[in-house]
């Protein structure tokens, strides 16, 4: 952020704002100076102290600020206001509204070397761009976000941080999504820095790669920090946000009731925050929930209302990855051909770097109902393909069940060795839980 601009900007800024006002010189430097000081101000030869600036802009009638670096009287007010603005369009689920106004405020912040205000625009960019599923750019506008808080505290750094984790992780790198809020979540334990929305924020983000990576013992552990946590935490959506992450923990654990009462508390809580896109992502889960404990009418009813409400918000990628779980509730209801068509018609928004884990439970379930179709060269495609993408990705939670699917099929069709081979692989993902992640886990915070 500029202190102040050169002796010759603020004299042209001076004799502009002067003439403007039809004022002399000896005018605009009565009673504390000479007109001889105001020219000599005015051609740029002197450099004028915070005392005098402030009686110059007080004789203008502007504010000190405005005379020093040419900032307007309350623009960082103004832009604050209109950051809140976007971020409530973004909220209601018009990503692409939301990113025009702030990318409109990150040019005027720029301009105007607000660089709190230009972080915050790039916060909301890089939001609407993981929205709408361009993970890339989403990273870059994180990472430019990082760069323009370089000289803050690491709690100020937390959401610019945990961004680009969150596009690291989508765009199926687990491994170094793990290893960002890992680093964080460390880095304020151990260095004292007890800020609970920073340590919600990362332990809520979290647990989703360490349920994927099939470290369920590390994922508990954060759910049972950031529920002791919340009670500190200050901002209500991101409390919703740890209900929504914690049921999958408590779900994973066979806590189904509790984990049904803490995406209520979320869905609440969204409600009454009108976040639009957070609430479809609540009944997303919530369907989820219903599946796992076998409640398949209402986990369809659900499944189809948050892929309803992602459809109308255009959150591409998120919408794909809830048409893939209202496709596996459609299978077990014995609707194999609509589950179908669901999955093929998303397939495309998939890929190895953008939604890996959901790309690759695509191409299971259609193996899966490849082979219930007898088209056994299909599903081997499909089960083959996941594989690969999970291998990648390092999800190990669901390579043992793939690699079990891949293996019958392989040993039904008489190929016994290649299924050994299958069977061999998943075995070796199941005999390691909870080891995935890199290294010891983080200092524990000071609760």
């Amino acid at each position: 952020m500029r202190e102040r601009d050169d002796p010759e900007v603020i004299g042209r800024r001076v004799q502009r704002l002067r003439t403007q006002r039809g004022l002399t010189q000896r005018q605009l430097a009565e009673p504390a100076y000479t007109p001889a000081y105001i020219s000599t101000l005015e051609a740029g030869r002197a450099r004028a102290s915070d005392e005098a600036l402030r009686h110059i802009a007080d004789r203008l009638g502007v504010a000190f600020e405005e005379l020093a670096v040419g900032r307007p009287a309350h623009l960082a007010t103004g832009l604050r206001l209109r950051l809140t603005e976007a971020q409530r369009v973004l909220a209601d689920g018009r990503a692409e509204e939301a990113a025009t106004q702030y990318a409109v405020l990150r040019a005027e912040a720029e301009a105007h070397g607000l660089g709190c205000e230009q972080a915050a625009a790039l916060l909301g960019l890089g939001e609407c761009a993981l929205e709408t599923g361009r993970l890339g750019e989403a990273r870059e506008f994180f990472e430019q976000a990082e760069e323009r808080l370089a000289g803050k505290t690491l709690p100020e750094r937390v959401p610019a941080l945990r961004g680009r984790a969150v596009a690291h992780y989508l765009a199926g790198e687990l491994r170094y999504a793990v290893y960002l809020l890992e680093s964080a979540l460390d880095e304020l334990n151990r260095g004292g820095l007890h800020d609970p929305d920073a340590l919600l924020l990362l332990y809520a983000s979290v647990i989703g790669p360490y349920m994927d990576m099939g470290a369920h013992a590390r994922a508990a552990q954060a759910a049972e920090f950031a529920l002791a946590l919340a009670p500190q935490a200050g901002d209500p959506a991101l409390i919703a946000r740890m209900h929504r992450s914690v049921a999958r923990t408590l779900l994973a654990e066979g806590r189904v009731a509790e984990a049904d009462a803490s995406l209520a508390k979320a869905a609440e809580l969204y409600r009454q925050l009108q976040l639009r896109t957070e609430l479809a992502n609540c009944h997303w889960m919530r369907g989820y929930v219903c599946a796992q404990n076998g409640e398949l009418d209402r986990a369809e009813a659900e499944l189809r209302q948050a892929h309803s409400m992602l459809s109308e918000t255009r959150a591409a990628l998120y919408r794909s990855q809830a048409a893939v779980e209202l496709a596996d509730v459609l299978h077990r209801r014995g609707k194999s051909q609509e589950a179908a068509g669901l999955l093929e018609g998303v397939l495309g928004d998939f890929s190895s770097e953008r939604g890996a884990v959901h790309a690759a439970a695509a191409h299971r379930l259609l193996g899966i109902i490849a082979e219930d179709a007898r088209d056994t060269e299909a599903a081997e495609e499909h089960y083959v393909r996941a594989l690969s993408i999970l291998e990648r990705a390092g999800a190990a939670g669901d390579l043992a069940d793939l690699c079990r699917l891949l293996g019958d099929l392989l040993r039904r069709t008489g190929r016994t060795e290649a299924a050994l081979d299958a069977y061999r692989t998943g075995l070796g993902h199941r005999t390691a839980p909870g080891t995935t992640t890199l290294g010891p886990a983080p200092a524990q915070p000071p609760l």
